[in-house]
């Protein structure tokens, strides 16, 4: 018999089922993110104050425009210089790393939840989440998709609208559904 909470289940990125507790973190991160999706363009210090509270750790001189969306927010961290443009999803079930200098295109989702294959597991509401790095000097072009499990390369660039199910290595272009390298770049 396993006596550990949902929430410990789903840090350890086992199974899980959003059960009260999971869903009181949910909730605190909707009530943050919707105060920083309420501040002004002429309160970046209030954004800042917002996002520190939300996040595991946020790096100097990062700008996320508002409207930001986030299941956890505390799975989440951003480095140093790292812009994201408006209407970012971090479905930060499990953890989400984004490093540094990453330049993040508008309506692009960061998304680590993954559901049972099999029916009846996921009828009865299972989940589980796989992590997401995306390396120093990343672009994310507009509308990109990054799915469960996969590490982008730092200096990579990945083409607005592709959808990145594998891992891409550093300094190289991809493009396309599913995304695929079509040249490095160093």
């Amino acid at each position: 018999m396993d006596d550990r909470t949902m929430r410990d289940r789903m840090l350890a990125g086992e199974l899980y089922i959003a059960d009260e507790t999971v869903a009181a973190d949910s909730r605190r991160a909707m009530t943050l993110t919707e105060a920083f999706n309420r501040t002004s363009v002429a309160e970046p210090a209030k954004r800042r104050e917002i996002l520190s509270e939300l996040f595991a750790a946020i790096g100097e001189g990062t700008e996320i425009r508002p409207p930001l969306f986030v299941d956890y927010g505390y799975q989440t961290t951003v480095g140093a210089g790292t812009f994201a443009n408006f209407g970012l999803v971090i479905l930060d079930v499990a953890r989400v790393v984004i490093g540094d200098d990453v330049q993040i295109g508008p309506n692009v989702q960061l998304l680590t939840a993954t559901h049972p294959l099999d029916p009846e597991p996921r009828r009865e509401k299972w989940e589980s989440a796989e992590p997401i790095t995306i390396g120093d000097n990343v672009w994310l072009g507009g509308g990109v998709i990054v799915c469960p499990g996969v590490t982008i390369g730092a200096d990579t660039v990945v083409g607005a609208g592709s959808v990145v199910t594998k891992d891409l290595p550093a300094g190289v272009l991809a493009v396309g559904v599913p995304a695929r390298v079509v040249r490095k770049l160093r």
